[in-house]
């Protein structure tokens, strides 16, 4: 299968945003892309720490799902991307990302669970955190677990979409710039990767207040693919036969649920 990830800059105005989604997923289309990871936020911005995003979300059958489902069936490819879920008769909203695909629009949402209240952040005064595990869905033949940014620092909520039987993991990010933080993307993505042997694709946005370095890791850690702080997409193949040789060299999901059923066992009896 082959992957994408694209990476811009969104602004408030959801229809230039809009534009550019349209754009980059044509672009991942030709390339022969059969998913697209797009940035946190791909909606709308966060804007400033003091803006009421309230207005600015949508419901999921809203315009923004509408018009990913609309592209999806045009380009013929997945769309996984973030948004600012409304909650009805609520203030706060829910950071979600969408999956949606071909044939069916939208597949499933995930909402973030972990919000960013960290390096002065406090993300939890717009946003209310989901309370679900990361998102299972199939995309062609893997089981894909999808995430939100600031997850990927919680190796034990990533291990548990891994043992769960994810094979990838799809993270829409929009990764707050600042000293070193570019290396801190970088180390979460390849960790997670080799934490659980399975494929890492991060999306993220570039701009002034962000990173941008989307990635595509394998299961044994290494770069498949990735961007700067440009925007554009970057492109890699996955396939089941490296994702298999990998999990047979570095069996660490096997070896963890194995310890844990014996730990199991001790404390029965």
């Amino acid at each position: 299968m082959r992957v994408a990830v694209a990476q811009f800059s969104a602004g408030m105005n959801k229809s230039a945003n809009l534009e550019r989604v349209t754009e980059l997923t044509g672009r991942a289309a030709d390339a022969g892309a059969r998913v697209v990871v797009f940035p946190e936020g791909a909606m709308c911005d966060f804007g400033a720490p003091t803006d009421d995003l309230h207005d600015f979300a949508e419901p999921l059958d809203g315009r923004f799902v509408h018009t990913l489902a609309t592209l999806a069936g045009r380009s013929g490819l997945t769309i996984v991307a973030g948004m600012f879920e409304s909650i009805p008769g609520q203030r706060l909203i829910y950071n979600s990302a969408v999956v949606v695909d071909p044939a069916n629009g939208l597949s499933g949402t995930y909402r973030k669970r972990h919000l960013f209240d960290a390096f002065g952040e406090i993300e939890s005064e717009r946003f209310r955190p989901g309370g679900d595990d990361p998102l299972m869905v199939p995309i062609d033949d893997f089981k894909v677990a999808v995430v939100v940014c600031y997850d990927i620092r919680f190796a034990s909520f990533i291990e548990r979409a891994a043992d769960a039987g994810a094979e990838m993991l799809l993270a829409p990010a929009a990764w707050v710039a600042g000293p070193l933080k570019e290396e801190h993307l970088s180390v979460l993505a390849h960790a997670r990767a080799l934490d659980n042997t399975i494929y890492v694709a991060v999306g993220g946005q570039i701009g002034p207040n962000y990173t941008g370095r989307s990635v595509i890791v394998d299961p044994l850690g290494a770069t498949l693919a990735g961007l700067g702080d440009a925007e554009g997409i970057a492109i890699a193949d996955v396939t089941r036969e490296r994702l298999q040789a990998a999990r047979k060299r570095l069996p660490v999901i096997a070896q963890r649920q194995a310890a844990r059923a014996a730990a199991a066992g001790r404390s029965v009896s």
